[in-house]
Formats: structure tokens, C-alpha cells, sequence
């Protein structure tokens, strides 16, 4: 892990005291969502207001000192992910105990998504034309982000190529995919939701499970 990293895992493990590390890792994540699809929604409608309120609810759990750590995660984060294409808060989860015993989620190993989107990307794929994604368990967007680490070694703009959906019945995992595909100017939209039984169509999806990222909405070229 690099420096950041594990940085972001003490920050964790030392804001642990009144809540667990799963709560304060659970806390931090839906924050940062909160606030980039809050920040990038230009009508605040009632959903962006519920969404606010929720974010206020959150931090009011954290005395001041608390809050400023929760900040400094975010931006040591958003450092990170500059020089690191990879899954890096499924590593965090993992790495700083935040896991949920009941859920017994298990979040892919990078290299192990790198094969499979080696495998799912053509060899000739030359960025002509969108490749559309479809992740029904999305998990922390490892996925994802591993088709665009491959685009980025063929010299590829990636941010133009990809066109995603990520859907995810743990709201955890959608906030932390939708957080690591904004930062990563991906074009997705992130929803919560049983594949299976309730698989997201558009149009036709209650809008306070769907996050858009920047780049969907076209705030980024």
C-alpha cells in the first residue's frame, strides 16, 4: 500500500473509538458521494435537499476535529487516485477491518479484474467508438476501473471511451463505486438495486438510488 493509503487506513483505525471501523469507513464514503453528486446536480430540487440533510446528519456524529479528519480522508483520496488507476477503497475496506461480517462481502483483486477486462476488451479496440459496460454487482467499481487502466496502456482516452451502468444491492459499495468512478471522470451511472430481481432501466428507476457521475452529466469533457 502506499503512503496515502495507509494513511487512510490509521485515520480510520484511529476514528474508531465510538463507532466501529466498518461505521466510520460507512460514514466517510456516503459523505464523499454525498457531496460530489450534490455538488454537480444543478437544481436542488427535494432530492438534492434530502440528500444535504442526510450528509448533515452524518457529520453531526463527529465533533469538529473529527469532521476535519473525515475531510482530510477525502482529499487524501482524491491524491491518490491522480497517480493510481486501480481499486483503491476495496484495498482500504479490506485493509482497515472495515468489513462487515454479515454481509461477507469480498472485493476482487485488481490484478484479477485487469485479466478479465483484458479478456472482455478487444485486442484491435482502437477508441472509435463507446464500449458500453454493464457491472450487475459492482462492488467498489474494480471492474470498471480495471477496463480503464486497460484503455489507458493502449494510450487510449478512456474517459471518452467508456459508457457504464454499476448496480449494487450494498449501498456502501454503490457510494464507494460512484465515488472512485467520479474521481476517475468515468461516464456512469451508479445504482442501488437487486439485479435480478429489480435491474435498472432508464426511466424507469426511483432517482434517490441513481448517482450520476460528473462526466454523465457532461460537467466534464
Amino acid at each position: 500500500m502506499k503512503e496515502n493509503e495507509k494513511e487512510l487506513v490509521k485515520t480510520i483505525q484511529k476514528l474508531s473509538g465510538k463507532y466501529s471501523h466498518h461505521q466510520v469507513f460507512a460514514d466517510w464514503i456516503e459523505c464523499f458521494a454525498l457531496s460530489i453528486v450534490n455538488a454537480v446536480t444543478i437544481f436542488h430540487g427535494k432530492l438534492w435537499n434530502e440528500r444535504e440533510k442526510q450528509y448533515i446528519n452524518i457529520m453531526k456524529r463527529y465533533d469538529e476535529k473529527e469532521r476535519m479528519e473525515i475531510v482530510k480522508m477525502s482529499y487524501l483520496l482524491t491524491e491518490t487516485m491522480k497517480s493510481d488507476m486501480s481499486d483503491i477503497l476495496g484495498r482500504i475496506y479490506m485493509e482497515s477491518g472495515s468489513g462487515n461480517k454479515n454481509t461477507a462481502q469480498f472485493f476482487t483483486p485488481f490484478p484479477l479484474s485487469l485479466i478479465c477486462a483484458e479478456s472482455v476488451i478487444p485486442k484491435d479496440y482502437d477508441g472509435s467508438r463507446k464500449i458500453t459496460l454493464y457491472e450487475p454487482s459492482a462492488g467498489a467499481g474494480g471492474m470498471i476501473i480495471a477496463a480503464a487502466a486497460i484503455l489507458q496502456r493502449k494510450e487510449l482516452n478512456y474517459q471518452n471511451c467508456i459508457k457504464a451502468v454499476a448496480q449494487d444491492l450494498d449501498w456502501i459499495a454503490v457510494y464507494m463505486c460512484y465515488v472512485q468512478l467520479s474521481l476517475l471522470g468515468i461516464d456512469a451511472v451508479v445504482v442501488q438495486g437487486d439485479t435480478l430481481s429489480d435491474p435498472y432501466i432508464s426511466g424507469h428507476y426511483p432517482q434517490n438510488r441513481i448517482f450520476r457521475t460528473p462526466k454523465n452529466m457532461g460537467l466534464l469533457f
